[in-house]
This record gives C-alpha cells, structure tokens and sequence, in this order.
C-alpha cells in the first residue's frame, strides 16, 4: 500500500481555542481532529515574549505529535507584553484589573507564535506581531468591562473581537494576530507544506 499524498493528511489543531477554530474556518480550513496540548505554560525566568510565545507554541505541536503521526499538526500561543512584561491571561479580576489599567492610554504588543509540524515530522516555528493602542480608560469603562467577564481566559484581560473592541484606537499589523492565530501567515505556512484544505 501506498502513503497517502501530504494533501490526504490530516490536520490536527493542537488547541482548544473556540476563536482559533472559527478564524480557520473563516478561511475554509477545519481540522480533521482537535487534540488540546496540556503543557505548562509559565514563562521562563527572563525570557522575552516573542521567545516565549515561539518556546510554547512548538512544544503545544510536540505535545500533541506524540499522539498522532502521518498527520499536520498546527499550534499557536499567544502573549501579550507591554515592554518586555508579558501579560498571561488573568487569574482572577482583580488581576485583570492591573492588566487593563496598565495597557491604558499605551502602545502594547500582540505576539502569536504558529509551529507545524508536517507527516514527515519536520517542524516549522514563526512569529507574528501586531502592535496594538488602546485608548485612555476611565475606572467606569474598566469596570464595565470586567463585569462582562470577557476577560476570563484572555492574554492581556481582554478580547479585541469583543466589547473591548471600542477601546481600541489603532493597530499596526494582523488583527487576527490579535484574536490568536495571524490567518495569512498560517494558510502560507500550511500551504507551503503542501497542505490542501
């Protein structure tokens, strides 16, 4: 028997992100499985963003690879930082609260980090970074905010595709960066690999 073309591979989403899901589907692209990778995803003492976020992205892919062969797996991470201080998702409100209050009235960075790892078992690691400006916020539109709890589960405290969309005054870079997962770079990527939705 035959192997089957890099186009009959599967693709696997090493990720349970919902939003992650819907941005490949709005571009035609669903995965044939969704396998979440449980790694420990603290940063290293002194490690940048942009390293953390390629460091977690590859081993999310390397996680879920020892799962599946013969198979594309695609893994992201997401870190928001402000200067070289990385903003994970927020543990409680109060937290939250600090993020947003220090994201207020600045220029912040989005980083997404997207590692493939194709049938053959070469893996391919990039990424992408939107800088993003959020207006100045008032305690009031902090505290509506946090009320929503749209903030749950997000870098940085809060979803630009969301409520916190009218915070925002600017971005210079992929927005769907900033949802979490840069679409352009992730289809070139797969495309590249000879993957075939």
């Amino acid at each position: 028997m035959t192997n089957p073309s890099p186009k009959n591979r599967p693709l696997i989403l090493a990720s349970s992100s919902p939003r992650r899901r819907e941005l490949l589907a709005q571009v035609g692209i669903t995965p044939d499985q969704i396998i979440p990778a449980h790694i420990d995803e603290s940063p290293l003492k002194g490690e940048k963003p942009r390293v953390m976020a390629e460091r977690l992205a590859a081993a999310k892919a390397c996680a879920v690879a020892q799962e599946a062969r013969d198979s594309f797996i695609l893994a992201s991470d997401t870190v928001v930082a402000c200067g070289n201080r990385i903003l994970g998702k927020a543990a409680n409100k109060e937290e939250a609260d600090k993020f947003l209050t220090l994201l207020s009235g600045r220029r912040h960075r989005v980083i997404s980090a997207i590692s493939l790892i194709t049938p053959e078992g070469g893996q391919i690691t990039k990424s992408i970074l939107t800088a993003v400006k959020v207006k100045n916020l008032s305690r009031n539109e902090i505290n509506s905010y946090l009320a929503h709890d749209e903030w749950q589960g997000k870098a940085g405290a809060y979803a630009i595709q969301g409520h916190a969309a009218r915070f925002i005054r600017a971005i210079n870079g992929s927005y769907s960066n900033v949802v979490g997962l840069p679409l352009f770079e992730t289809v070139n990527l797969l495309q590249g690999h000879g993957y075939v939705a």
